[in-house]
């Protein structure tokens, strides 16, 4: 470190929780924030809310550069850093907004100050500590942080650096959510929705067989492997000549089972081991755990279903790995992964009666989840298959590239901080 660099506490460099909404504000409408939507910068899932029906704890305004950290479970990373909000914007209580103050602090740099390893480590020690019911801190526990800062213009630099490679990471999931869009779509349209099958009821002649598969963005080859009617089933109208089957009998279904605690390790030794969904990411899930003693597996490019709470959340198995008793693996014995992917995601709404049913912990078991019913037709999957999966090969790349810019940029972060590489 040089000797440029000056001690300060947060507290001397910024303001926390100084603004927030008060009687007689104008908003009528608000996009809402809660910790849950926030993700190590990852954000999802805004609400819009009609205030007078928003949650209590809908209070916390936010501004361009503003810094969020949730106070409940530091371990869990909800941390985010605000860019050109609206101005309807409103965060959880839960939420610690860090605004800084430019003329010593670069904001970026005090977020990846915050996001460090160390600072969530320390802060979790902290929160394990609270007699509150949830593992929390009192934002006071952050203003009085040490943090040694080297001159504005190294902390522009190191902040460049680092958010150069952010950047390109929220590029790779902006793209990926482009493609998953457009898979879904597909995917709704063909197999819940049945448009060909209605648009083709109403065509008769060739002519317009071409036109309604221009409509629907797809060649007149494959709306006529869709039939032109419907048929009585099981469940309802579906499909003249499809079936109604079930997971069991369509699915490659695997219920995990965890391995002896003993045989866990962070040490890359073994088979890598994911429990339940803590380590989802967006699509595929982060390395964290390994063992030794692998008991259930799952396969490259298996769904992977949450069956404990919460019940329904997927990614998909970027390579051969154990699975724990939180989860169960899936695929389509055509191993088509976008379409195993997108019947399991329609699932969902099955799967969050489980969550909502009274149960202090939500579950699926065995034999329900293989008792889930599903409409299918074989040359529609392949079909389908064909046009996605170049779709899901991407999503894959770009998720790999996304791994891997977060470890440069996670090596580089403590490193850039402590002065140990100069800029």
């Amino acid at each position: 470190m040089n000797s440029n660099w000056n001690k300060y506490t947060i507290r001397d460099i910024t303001e926390i929780n100084s603004e927030s909404l008060k009687k007689g504000h104008n908003l009528t409408i608000i996009e809402y924030l809660d910790t849950s939507s926030v993700t190590e910068n990852n954000f999802t899932n805004t609400e819009i809310l009609d205030i007078q029906k928003a949650p209590s704890r809908a209070k916390r305004i936010v501004r361009d550069k503003d810094i969020i950290i949730s106070t409940v479970r530091p371990n869990l990373k909800h941390y985010g850093f605000i860019k050109n909000p609206k101005d309807n914007l409103i965060v959880s209580t839960g939420f610690a907004v860090i605004k800084c103050k430019f003329e010593i602090v670069e904001p970026k740099y005090l977020y990846y100050f915050l996001s460090l390893t160390s600072t969530t480590k320390y802060l979790t020690t902290i929160a394990d500590g609270s007699t509150s019911t949830y593992p929390s801190i009192k934002a006071s526990v952050i203003s009085d942080m040490s943090i040694i800062l080297p001159p504005l213009p190294t902390q522009k630099k190191i902040a460049h650096i680092l958010s150069t490679l952010d950047d390109k990471i929220e590029l790779n999931r902006k793209m990926n959510q482009t493609l998953e869009e457009l898979a879904q779509a597909l995917f709704k349209s063909w197999f819940v929705d049945f448009d060909p099958v209605k648009a083709k009821a109403k065509c008769s002649s060739d002519e317009e067989l071409e036109a309604v598969a221009k409509e629907l963005g797809i060649s007149k080859e494959i709306l006529e492997l869709f039939p032109s009617e419907f048929e009585d089933s099981e469940l309802g109208m579906i499909p003249k000549g499809w079936s109604v089957s079930t997971l069991k009998n369509e699915f490659n279904i695997v219920m995990g089972q965890s391995p002896s605690g003993t045989s866990y390790n962070e040490n890359n030794d073994g088979t890598i081991f994911f429990q339940g969904r803590r380590d989802f990411g967006r699509y595929y899930p982060n390395e964290r755990v390994y063992t030794t003693e692998p008991k259930r597996l799952a396969n490259e490019d298996d769904i992977l279903l949450s069956v404990r709470a919460p019940v329904g959340d997927i990614n998909i198995a970027i390579q051969e790995c154990c699975i724990g008793r939180g989860l169960a693996s899936l695929k389509h014995k055509s191993n088509a992964v976008g379409y195993s992917y997108f019947v399991i995601k329609n699932l969902r709404k099955f799967f969050d009666s489980y969550n909502t049913e009274g149960t202090v912990f939500g579950s699926v078991n065995q034999k329900t989840l293989k008792s889930m019913n599903t409409i299918f037709d074989d040359k529609i999957i392949v079909k389908y298959n064909l046009l996605i999966e170049p779709l899901f090969l991407q999503i894959k790349n770009n998720e790999q590239e996304i791994q891997t810019l977060q470890k440069t940029r996670d090596t580089l972060l403590p490193k850039l901080l402590s002065g140990e590489v100069e800029v």
